[in-house]
């Protein structure tokens, strides 16, 4: 087991981190009743890591332009800054100064015993009162397992701190009485398990949440610790050292669950306070606070008592690849997210067309399997808004398609969530797609431009000729039987495409009809679906 990493280890940490943090997120929710029981720790999570691996990304696509690769320095501290101005509630900020401990070390060519050690201190004390039983406990254990191991000190350290969190009811007295773990060291031990799975290749097991259910019935009677302030105010501020010095004793005295983390100039402040003012105007004292985010212990209810304009009643958000889809969306009054080739959207986008929707109701489509951890996240904040948000898991634009075509605003919400979702359901799809390189897939060794249709998300046909292959998949899709095939064409596709398929389907299948939408997408030359 390598005990440093290059940038190349660093990005897939990044990425199965978030896919991992994303996989948990409702259940680490679920265990959150510490400091603050409200339901958040593990959406917190997933945001900060989001933000993290967006830059990473960043990074890359910049050397790309150059032709080299970044170093794991300029990884790590990318890792780490993304995580610092993405951060989000008390664990999201002090996982962001874990990664930050981390890239000092990693960046200097350091071990990962010694990056582990040096994460775990630096969080410790950005936290102006830290508490055992949680993340940090875990952060500790595992750095400390990491170095006392004689060989494999990643594993050890995986170890470590997930038999640390397992004793976090032990020391917490709120979360023996729940029943439940720390929710902030369960989701730190989701990215060590990213980071072993990175290194090694190998997940190792992860621990059930058997728990998380009397974690739901501890936050209705135990709302938060102690009653607890009535605001959480975050804001990324720019201001030196001696500042941010006394910063830290001016929100000590104003409230609780104080963490500041960051440096070199750009710090990420996090407290609990009465009264949200005064912690922003300490910050305007000690530097220029910005990306100010105040939120109230009941946001719900004041969000609706200060609601600017009337909303209207229901609503519908889809995420939709070229410009066509988004006229045809448009026109069918959904409100849309752009999915532009490479660059899926990001939680906040969709969170920020969900109120643009300004609806009390809102049905989400992804139309993207990729987008559903990103999708849950964005509902869970709006749902924290006080918006009811029903997420319907559309894995494709045809599908989007089919439930918009059903959509009656005028129905029960209930009733027309499931019409919707009935419709996305009895719809397959299928693209197709040019290969870049050679690779092993499903239906065999594709090579360098051959065409591939994919059906239901796999690999199902290997073919020369785009036309040809898209005969092959409508058969193959057509032989279970269906009523309606849609064709969604995007740039460049061959003329006459659509007209070949349209004569095919109608000799071949008297009973279906068949759509053609100019979906005007850059990605994919054809999305099919058949109803």
């Amino acid at each position: 087991m390598p005990q440093t990493m290059d940038a190349e280890v660093v990005r897939a940490w990044c990425s199965l981190a978030l896919e991992a943090l994303g996989r948990e997120r409702e259940e680490i929710d679920a265990i959150n009743v510490y400091p603050v029981a409200d339901g958040d720790t593990g959406t917190n999570l997933y945001l900060t890591a989001e933000s993290a691996a967006q830059a990473v990304e960043a990074v890359f696509a910049a050397h790309e332009t150059g032709r080299s690769q970044p170093s794991v320095a300029d990884v790590m501290h990318a890792m780490a800054h993304g995580a610092l101005i993405g951060a989000r509630g008390n664990s999201g900020t002090i996982l962001a100064q874990l990664l930050r401990g981390m890239a000092e070390r990693i960046g200097a060519g350091g071990q990962l015993a010694g990056a582990l050690r040096r994460a775990a201190e630096m969080a410790r004390e950005a936290v102006a009162h830290p508490v055992e039983g949680t993340i940090l406990t875990v952060a500790a254990a595992a750095a400390e397992a990491a170095e006392n191991a004689p060989t494999d000190a990643l594993h050890a350290a995986y170890a470590g701190a997930r038999t640390a969190l397992d004793d976090t009811p032990r020391q917490l007295a709120v979360l023996d009485r729940a029943g439940v773990v720390d929710a902030g060291g369960r989701g730190l031990l989701a990215v060590l398990g990213a980071l072993v799975e990175a290194v090694s290749g190998e997940a190792p097991a992860a621990p059930g949440l058997s728990s998380a259910r009397p974690a739901l019935q501890a936050r209705a009677v135990e709302p938060c610790e102690g009653g607890g302030p009535a605001f959480e105010v975050i804001y990324l501020l720019e201001a030196d050292d001696e500042a941010v010095a006394r910063l830290r004793t001016r929100l000590d005295g104003l409230g609780d669950s104080l963490v500041v983390v960051g440096g070199d100039g750009l710090w990420n402040v996090h407290v609990h306070v009465d009264d949200a003012g005064a912690a922003v105007e300490a910050g305007v004292e000690a530097g220029r606070p910005y990306r100010i985010r105040i939120t109230h212990f009941g946001a719900e209810a004041a969000q609706s008592a200060a609601e600017p304009r009337e909303r209207v009643q229901r609503a519908v958000v889809a995420v939709v690849p070229g410009d066509g889809l988004v006229d045809l969306c448009d026109q069918a009054g959904a409100t849309t997210v752009p999915m532009r080739p490479g660059e899926p959207p990001a939680s906040g986008e969709l969170v920020d067309a969900i109120r643009r929707a300004h609806a009390r109701e809102v049905v989400l489509l992804p139309n993207d399997a990729s987008l559903r951890h990103t999708a849950a996240a964005a509902a869970e904040q709006a749902r924290a808004e006080g918006v009811r948000v029903a997420l319907i898991p559309t894995r494709s634009a045809v599908q989007g398609i089919a439930a918009l075509a059903v959509h009656e605003p005028d129905r029960r919400f209930d009733e027309d969530v499931v019409a919707m979702s009935a419709a996305a359901g009895a719809t397959r799809y299928a693209e197709l797609a040019v290969a870049e390189r050679q690779s092993w897939t499903s239906a065999g060794v594709c090579q360098a431009g051959d065409v591939l249709g994919l059906i239901d998300g796999d690999v199902a046909v290997i073919g020369n000729d785009l036309t040809d292959t898209a005969l092959t998949v409508l058969d193959r899709m057509l032989s279970s039987g269906g009523e309606l095939v849609t064709l969604v064409l995007g740039d460049g596709v061959p003329t006459g495409l659509a007209a070949h398929l349209e004569a095919h389907v109608r000799e071949g299948y008297l009973a279906v009809d068949t759509l053609v939408y100019e979906g005007g997408g850059r990605g994919t030359p054809l999305l099919i679906g058949v109803e």
